[in-house]
C-alpha cells in the first residue's frame, strides 16, 4: 500500500495536484460510475466530480470545487468522500443532489443550456472497497523514455482492484451494489491541453482476470506506455503497447473503438479490442485557448478472443483550433 498523501513532494508549479479516482460497474444492474478528487495545494483548491451511467441510458452528474487549505486531514470535497480505513478496506461515500440528462453527452452543456436537465435527484452512495490485488505502481516498470513522456500526466500512478458491496440510493430507487471496481491515485502536474492523445482502460472480466493499459501519444508519434495484467492473483506488468487501430467520430475527438497489441513482462503477447459505450465528454481549456476533451465512458472489451470484458474506456484528445 502506497502512502496516501504526498504534500511534501509538491513543487512550486501551480498546477501540481494529487488526485484520487474510483471507478466501478455493476454488470447485473447495468449501472456504473466514476468519481475523482483532485487537490492543488499551491492554489488551496479542491475539486470533485461524480458521474453515474444509469440503467436506462441516462447519466447523472455532480461537480464541485472549493477552497481546501489542507487535504491531509480528509479526502473530501463537497459531498464526495474517499475514506481509507485499512489496507483491506476503503469506503466511498456521496451525499448530495445530482442532475440527470437523458443523453450523457449533454452533461457538460447543462450550465449553458439548463433545459437539457431532465430532473434533479437526491443521491446517496455508500460502497465498501475490498482489494483483491497488491497495489500496482506504473513508473516502476516503465522505460526511461516512457517515464519522461509520462510526466505530462503525473509523476506517480497507483492502481488497485477490489470487490465492492453497498448501495446507491437515487431518488426512490435503491440499487444494491455487488461488483468489481478499481481505485487510482496519482500526483504531479497534468497537461490536460498539451497532450494530443491518451488512452486509459480499466477492464474487468472476473475476479481472476483484469487488465489496465494506458498510453500517451505525443505529436511526433512517441508513446509513453504503462499498466498491468491481473491474472490468477498476480500483477503482471505490461512492457509494451502498440496501438493497432483507433476509430473516432468525424470530429476526430469522440472515440468509437480501438485495438491494442500488448506484450507483458513474461513475454506473452495479447490483443485487446475495445468498443466505447455511452460518453460523457469533459472539456478543458487553458489560458492560451487550447482545448481538449476528456472522455469518460463505460466500454466493452475482448482480450485474446475472450469476450465479456467491461469497464472504463477513457481517452483525452486535443481539439483542433479552426
Amino acid at each position: 500500500m502506497e502512502p496516501l498523501r504526498h504534500p511534501q513532494l509538491c513543487t512550486d508549479h501551480l498546477e501540481w495536484n494529487e488526485s484520487y479516482y474510483f471507478v466501478f460497474y455493476d454488470k447485473k444492474l447495468n449501472l456504473g460510475g466514476m468519481t475523482r478528487l483532485g487537490f492543488k495545494p499551491n492554489k488551496q483548491e479542491g475539486m470533485a466530480f461524480f458521474f453515474l451511467f444509469l440503467p436506462d441510458g441516462s447519466a447523472a452528474g455532480y461537480y464541485r470545487d472549493q477552497k481546501v487549505k489542507d487535504y491531509t486531514k480528509s479526502l473530501k470535497v463537497g459531498g464526495v468522500n474517499h475514506n481509507y480505513y485499512s489496507q483491506s478496506k476503503w469506503n466511498y461515500l456521496f451525499k448530495g443532489n445530482m442532475i440527470i440528462v437523458k443523453n450523457p453527452e449533454d452533461l457538460p452543456e447543462v450550465r449553458d443550456h439548463p433545459k437539457l436537465i431532465s430532473e434533479t435527484q437526491k443521491v446517496y452512495m455508500n460502497i465498501t472497497f475490498k482489494p483483491i490485488n497488491q497495489t500496482y505502481e506504473y513508473s516502476e516498470y516503465m522505460t526511461p523514455e516512457s517515464l519522461e513522456i509520462g510526466k505530462r500526466a503525473g509523476d506517480k500512478h497507483w492502481e488497485q482492484i477490489a470487490t465492492l458491496s453497498g448501495n446507491i440510493q437515487l431518488g426512490d430507487q435503491n440499487y444494491i451494489i455487488n461488483a468489481l471496481g478499481q481505485r487510482d491515485h496519482t500526483f504531479g502536474v497534468r497537461d490536460w491541453t498539451g497532450i494530443g492523445n491518451w488512452l486509459y482502460y480499466v477492464v474487468w472480466f472476473n475476479k481472476n482476470l483484469a487488465i489496465n493499459p494506458a498510453a500517451i501519444i505525443i505529436n511526433d508519434g512517441s508513446l509513453s506506455t504503462g499498466g498491468f495484467l491481473f491474472k490468477n492473483g498476480k500483477n503482471i506488468p505490461l512492457k509494451n503497447i502498440r496501438i493497432v487501430d483507433q476509430q473516432f467520430r468525424e470530429d476526430g475527438v469522440l472515440p468509437i473503438s480501438s485495438e491494442l497489441e500488448l506484450i507483458d513482462s513474461l513475454g506473452d503477447k495479447h490483443t485487446l479490442k475495445a468498443n466505447v459505450g455511452p460518453i460523457i465528454p469533459v472539456p478543458f481549456k487553458d489560458n492560451e485557448g487550447n482545448r481538449s476533451i476528456l472522455v469518460q465512458s463505460m466500454g466493452t472489451f475482448e482480450l485474446d478472443g475472450k469476450a465479456g470484458g467491461y469497464g472504463s474506456f477513457e481517452t483525452l484528445r486535443r481539439v483542433k483550433n479552426h
